[in-house]
C-alpha cells in the first residue's frame, strides 16, 4: 500500500488568491512516487494551474475520469497533448450522452462530443473493481436503481433515442489504501455518500474509511436530510472530509456546524498530505 499520499486541487469552483477557479474539478494525487490525475475540469485551466504550481503533468502515470460530465472531462484533450503515455481509465458505461434539465430546458452536459473517439488509443474502458496498483482501486456503483436520485437532480442519458434517468453506470470512485485506512475520492457523489461507502464495503470488504474527498452534490437537500447525513457520517471511521465543487454553500455550512474539524472546504491550489 502507498506510504505517503498527497492531494492537490488543480481547479475547483472556488478560486484562490494565486489560482483562478471554474465550474469544474481536477485533483492530482501522488501516492508515493505514482501520480494519478482525477478529472480534468471543464477545459485547460487545470493544466494552467498545474504549471503555476510547478507541477509537470507529463509525469502523471494514469488519468481517471470520475464520470462523464463536461465539467470533469472537457480538459482531457489538453491532458493528452501534455502527457503522451499515461492511460486514462474510464468506466465502461461512459458515453457522450448525458443531459440535464434546467428550468424545463434539456441541455447536454456530457463529455464534449468527439473526444472519446479522437483519443480511443489512450482511453481504457474498465468494468467491475479495477486495480491500478497495489492498494489503489477504481470502484463502480452497484447495479442498483438510482432513478429517484436522477429524477430529483434532473439527470438523464439518451440511448437509441430514448431518454431515461441516469443510472450512473459511468461513475466511479478512486480508492487508495494507507496505513491509516482508505481514502475515497469521488468527484460528485451523485448516488450519495452513504451508497458509495456501501459500495466499497461490498466490493472491497473494507469499512476503515479514513478520508473522503470530492463534491457531495448536496445543494438540493433539505436541512432534515442533511442532518441525517451528518448522523451517518458520525457513525463512520472518517476523520477527514475535503469537499467543494457541487456540495453547495448552505449544505457545507450545515455539515461544518455538526462535524466541525472533520470537514474542510477546498479550492483551487488546496493541498493536503495524508
Amino acid at each position: 500500500m502507498p506510504g505517503k499520499v498527497e492531494m492537490t486541487v488543480l481547479t475547483d469552483n472556488i478560486a484562490a488568491e494565486e489560482l483562478p477557479g471554474e465550474w469544474g474539478l481536477s485533483i492530482l494525487i501522488t501516492a508515493d512516487d505514482r501520480k494519478i490525475l482525477l478529472d480534468t475540469g471543464a477545459g485547460s485551466l487545470f493544466a494552467q494551474n498545474a504549471e503555476r504550481l510547478g507541477i509537470d503533468l507529463s509525469e502523471v502515470g494514469a488519468g481517471v475520469l470520475s464520470h462523464a460530465h463536461y465539467d470533469h472531462a472537457d480538459g482531457m484533450d489538453t491532458f493528452f497533448e501534455l502527457n503522451r503515455t499515461a492511460p486514462f481509465f474510464v468506466r465502461e458505461g461512459a458515453c457522450e450522452n448525458c443531459y440535464g434539465i434546467k428550468e424545463g430546458v434539456q441541455k447536454y452536459i456530457g463529455i464534449r462530443r468527439g473526444i472519446l473517439a479522437a483519443y480511443e488509443n489512450r482511453i481504457q474502458y474498465i468494468k467491475g473493481v479495477y486495480k491500478i496498483a497495489e492498494g489503489i482501486w477504481l470502484i463502480p456503483h452497484r447495479k442498483a436503481d438510482y432513478s429517484s436520485i436522477a429524477l430529483r437532480n434532473n439527470l438523464y442519458t439518451i440511448r437509441n433515442g430514448r431518454c431515461t434517468p441516469d443510472d450512473f453506470s459511468h461513475e466511479q470512485s478512486l480508492v487508495i489504501d494507507t496505513g491509516k485506512g482508505l481514502i475515497v475520492l469521488n468527484s460528485c457523489s451523485h448516488t450519495g455518500m452513504a451508497n458509495i461507502l456501501a459500495d466499497i464495503r461490498e466490493m472491497l470488504g473494507r469499512n476503515d474509511i479514513y478520508a473522503y474527498v470530492g463534491g457531495l452534490h448536496l445543494f438540493n437537500l433539505t436541512d432534515q436530510e442533511l442532518d441525517v447525513l451528518c448522523e451517518e457520517i458520525k457513525q463512520t471511521s472518517i476523520s477527514h472530509i475535503f469537499t467543494g465543487h457541487c456540495t453547495g454553500d448552505h449544505a457545507f455550512s450545515v455539515l461544518k456546524a455538526v462535524l466541525g474539524g472533520r470537514i474542510e472546504q477546498f479550492a483551487s491550489g488546496f493541498s493536503y498530505c495524508f
